[in-house]
């Protein structure tokens, strides 16, 4: 089976290189990885101790983020290696500052997981959430590395639970110890015959906790909000804004609208903006001018959003009108605020929780959009009560951290 999944990722390598002649992200894909091992050779020496952390995308890193500050403090003379899967996350943050060195994970050949592996010889090796690769996981196992998978998920419709799946189960026996967000990950675990499981939960929960007591503060937006009501509307895609502009056009109440949209391309950016009747006002051309005088600011920037999030009143957050659906709700929900969200949001437990809690409000069209945003807009109390519900959802799930923590430092000796 290894030499067919083999011959299956160099043919996949190929056709990856061809269609980057004709895409600009799966170029970035393709090119980014090609001084990997350079870049590793230059920052990595023989006797250098490594930490190893593997991130899909930048939402899997931004999960693993708390663990690996602490994992950081914990192992000072460790240097910290990040890799990444894809370009959404690696060129977002391939400047971060907690680690050492931060590159994109070659693809997942024997060639490739040798090489790795030998250049960096990690003590500890996290994946976050998921991503199972063969090869770099069989060759983890060859060298008896310690191997974690942290705030897994686990779901029943994927191969390992199948019939067909013997050959990625044995991949799971890389792992010394899986931390799972909920019980039911751990019975299917359980089901293939893996035991060594611990039900930590989510450590967004732990990031988005911390991100109250930095300093948010954005003067900007500060003078922009200039102390009225403000709407905050983060990831949004066209489906969500076609909804949300005719409601920003439309309403009569006195309130301000920030927009933060998923995608920042400047055709998608001025469409945006033409559709909107009130008068806007692009972060890129906000030097100089007198913000308090508009009611629409569009956020035509990266890295932001999370900071705006503490001036928002309400938030609506994008993504909930496509597939696979909304984008991150913990990040309002943490400083309190009532969120409303689009239908499509059930493979998301904590946006599932938080609708049943009733902190969060889902809306299916524009007639419900505009019910809905009223009324918050009218009554303090409710977002109050709203917003109030979201904070103590997060205070509540915090730990997830600190369970692996705990683990890592009484049985991973290194």
């Amino acid at each position: 089976m290894f030499f067919l999944y083999n011959c299956f990722a160099i043919i996949i390598s190929k056709l990856l290189a061809l269609i980057a002649l004709f895409n600009p992200k799966m170029k970035l894909f393709v090119e980014g990885r090609k001084d990997v091992f350079t870049i590793l050779s230059q920052k990595i020496s023989p006797t250098d101790k490594t930490i190893w952390f593997h991130a899909a995308s930048l939402g899997e890193y931004e999960q693993g983020l708390p663990v690996i500050e602490k994992v950081k403090a914990t192992y000072p003379t460790h240097k910290i290696i990040v890799t990444f899967f894809s370009p959404s996350g690696y060129e977002v943050r391939k400047n971060n500052t907690v680690a050492d060195v931060t590159v994109y994970l070659p693809l997942d050949t024997k060639k490739n997981a040798q090489k790795f592996i030998a250049l960096t010889q990690p003590d500890l090796v996290f994946f976050i959430k998921y991503e199972f690769w063969p090869n770099y996981l069989k060759e983890l196992k060859s060298n008896n590395i310690k191997t974690f998978l942290i705030s897994g998920i686990l779901r029943e419709n994927q191969a390992f639970f199948k019939w067909y799946g013997g050959f990625y189960r044995k991949a799971l026996n890389t792992f010394t110890y899986f931390f799972v967000q909920n019980e039911q990950s751990k019975k299917l675990l359980a089901s293939i015959g893996k035991n060594n499981v611990a039900i930590s939960g989510d450590t967004r929960f732990d990031r988005v906790a911390a991100i109250v007591e930095k300093d948010n503060q954005l003067e900007f937006v500060s003078n922009f909000k200039n102390d009225q009501l403000t709407v905050v509307i983060g990831s949004s895609w066209p489906k969500d804004e076609l909804l949300l502009t005719q409601y920003i056009n439309t309403n009569k109440h006195a309130v301000k609208f920030i927009i933060a949209p998923h995608n920042i391309k400047p055709e998608q950016i001025n469409e945006l903006k033409t559709g909107l009747t009130r008068k806007t006002i692009l972060f890129s051309e906000h030097e100089g001018k007198d913000l308090t005088d508009y009611d629409v600011l569009i956020i035509d920037t990266i890295g932001i959003l999370t900071k705006i999030y503490s001036y928002a009143d309400i938030a609506y957050v994008g993504g909930g009108f496509g597939n696979p659906g909304i984008h991150n709700i913990l990040e309002p929900a943490t400083f309190g605020v009532p969120i409303l969200i689009g239908p499509n949001y059930s493979h998301f437990a904590e946006a599932t929780a938080l609708i049943n809690l009733d902190g969060a409000t889902a809306i299916s069209n524009l007639a419900e959009l505009t019910i809905k945003m009223d009324e918050l807009l009218r009554d303090e109390l409710l977002r109050f009560e709203k917003g109030h519900i979201c904070s103590t959802f997060i205070g509540m799930n915090q730990g997830a951290t600190q369970i692996i923590m705990n683990y890592i430092k009484q049985s991973a000796t290194i």
